[in-house]
């Protein structure tokens, strides 16, 4: 039985001149109930305008919708609906993307459940309190009643999903709509928001369209998936159709981004850094006197090796310590321990020549590129500090490292805001390579990028690899992504490295119950299975 019912819906906007150019073009699709329809694609594909129209929330009278374009609610027509509020978070709920933008930072998590049910169902401010307090409950969240009154910064990433999730089924909506709901969670909180998913839906009959551009996600919610591009759908079929016969070229290339894991030959090679029992600590209790009481391990007795032209992948949940001894290793934090280039410590060779060595990619390219300077500038930064170049010689060498990353000559004078998250991602891996580095810490440099794109990165710095011999530190919490890249594998748990072996030894044949944990989250596993034939029960309802 169909619940919601997507015809011809297209979605456009006005721009400041007063043009109108569509982003979503004339798209149908339903929504049975009990059903969790899977809407896969990269971003600007059209999956959360298309979730937006849905519930009424664009940007109106800037955004527009042809005059064939319906989306119907049980045969209640939806779009240009005076009383869409009726329906808005009472009988189609959203949960965003990023929980703390979405959550008030200045009132507690309960009171803000506890408004929706005084909204929507009339309940007196005690009645909702009770009821705020036992859909935390239901959603995972321990001690309830102590964190009722915590506020959004008080919360880890996991538990303000949770929250979200909370307020997102405080009414007991037939539809709920969940747009990238897992993207900035570690994977195994991520898998238990999925599984939190799955369990709500089953106990309370929901409909889900859940929104993602990871396929692992989608493979693992999903009953039906559509896969968009472009503002149009490419390809719907079963969850278990599009991963084992995928039709269109584009679905091909998301699934298969990551599924091939590097090759290695487990030789030994020349090691170019070493990390002797490295350990990081900051104070977080002191006397009256100032004398520190108690310290919080972030790195504790930790020893590794980068090997020459190799990847020491470094996997971990955010505060295992990945980043802080990464940051070690290029000269960033007061440690303990020694620090080895070629058998010299690090605290005998100069910070310039430290930095020359050792390179970082970051994260969020965007971020990380300062966006008052040019391409030209930010590449040619490090020239002007560790060569001297005339200005001609310059030009030549961003030149040569740009077309070495995938990018035009062209773009010298542009600015990051004018590029895409993987271009801007290359110009950051241009800006490490052009004063030759010997050793590269990538820093979860594909974590903000689509599948498809990352998939592109993660090729280009395998390239990059073969062709000058650098030495990669390669952070994830991504075991999947890290498995394309690295030669060894190194997992991170509270401060200490509780496995280290060859990547396809970590990867099928993990000894530790937490890498276990891990690479089962990430959809590794071999006994992992496709979820199909998943009914509605009315008798859960």
């Amino acid at each position: 039985m169909s619940l919601l019912k997507v015809n011809n819906l297209s979605v456009g906007f006005y721009s400041s001149e007063n043009y109108k150019y569509k982003v979503v073009k004339n798209i149908s699709f339903e929504l049975n109930k009990g059903e969790v329809l899977g809407i896969v694609g990269e971003s600007g594909s059209g999956k959360s305008i298309t979730a937006l129209s849905i519930m009424g929330l664009l940007p109106y009278p800037k955004a527009f919708h042809t005059k064939e374009s319906s989306i119907k609610y049980n045969d209640i027509e939806l779009l240009n609906n005076p009383n869409i509020r009726e329906y808005r978070g009472n009988k189609i709920s959203y949960i965003f993307q990023e929980p703390m933008s979405s959550l008030n930072p200045l009132h507690s998590i309960g009171k803000q459940i506890a408004e929706i049910l005084i909204l929507h169902q009339k309940m007196s401010e005690k009645e909702a309190k009770s009821e705020a307090v036992r859909l935390l409950k239901v959603t995972g969240i321990k001690n309830a009643e102590e964190k009722y009154n915590l506020y959004p910064h008080e919360l880890s990433g996991g538990q303000r999903q949770r929250v979200m999730i909370a307020m997102a089924i405080a009414n007991k909506p037939d539809i709920l709509i969940a747009d990238e709901p897992t993207t900035a969670l570690d994977v195994t909180i991520a898998a238990q928001i999925i599984d939190l998913l799955i369990e709500l839906k089953n106990s309370l009959g929901m409909s889900i369209i859940f929104i993602s551009h990871d396929l692992n996600v989608i493979r693992k919610i999903s009953d039906r998936v559509m896969v968009m591009k472009s503002g149009k759908i490419v390809e719907e079929n079963s969850c278990e159709n599009i991963f084992k016969y995928p039709k269109h070229s584009y679905t091909k290339t998301l699934i298969y981004s990551f599924n091939k894991l590097k090759e290695n030959n487990n030789v030994k090679q020349q090691v170019v850094a070493e990390a002797k029992n490295i350990v990081v600590k900051f104070p977080v209790k002191k006397t009256f006197w100032g004398k520190v009481k108690e310290y919080l391990y972030a790195v504790n007795n930790v020893s590794i090796k980068l090997k020459k032209g190799k990847t020491l992948g470094l996997v971990g949940e955010s505060g295992s310590g990945k980043t802080t001894l990464a940051m070690s290793f290029a000269g960033f934090n007061t440690y303990e321990g020694n620090i080895l280039y070629e058998n010299k410590d690090i605290k005998h060779i100069k910070n310039k020549d430290l930095r020359k060595k050792v390179q970082i990619v970051f994260q969020d390219p965007y971020n990380s590129l300062n966006p008052r300077m040019t391409v030209k500038d930010i590449v040619g930064e490090g020239l002007k500090v560790h060569f001297k170049y005339t200005k001609e010689q310059q030009i030549d060498e961003i030149k040569k490292v740009l077309l070495e990353v995938g990018l035009k000559e062209d773009y010298l004078n542009k600015y990051p805001h004018e590029f895409s998250g993987g271009q801007r991602q290359r110009i950051a891996i241009a800006r490490a390579l052009v004063v030759e580095p010997e050793i590269l810490i990538l820093d979860e440099p594909t974590s903000a990028l689509d599948v498809s794109i990352a998939g592109q990165i993660l090729k280009l710095l395998q390239k990059i690899q073969d062709t000058r011999g650098l030495s990669y530190l390669f952070i994830s919490h991504d075991i999947k992504a890290v498995g394309t890249l690295a030669d060894d594998i190194a997992v991170m748990k509270d401060g200490k490295i509780i496995e280290l072996n060859y990547a396809r030894k970590v990867l099928f044949n993990p000894v530790n119950n937490y890498t276990k944990k891990l690479i089962y989250s990430a959809n590794l596993s071999k006994k992992y299975e496709i979820r199909t034939n998943r009914k509605y029960n009315k008798n859960n309802r």
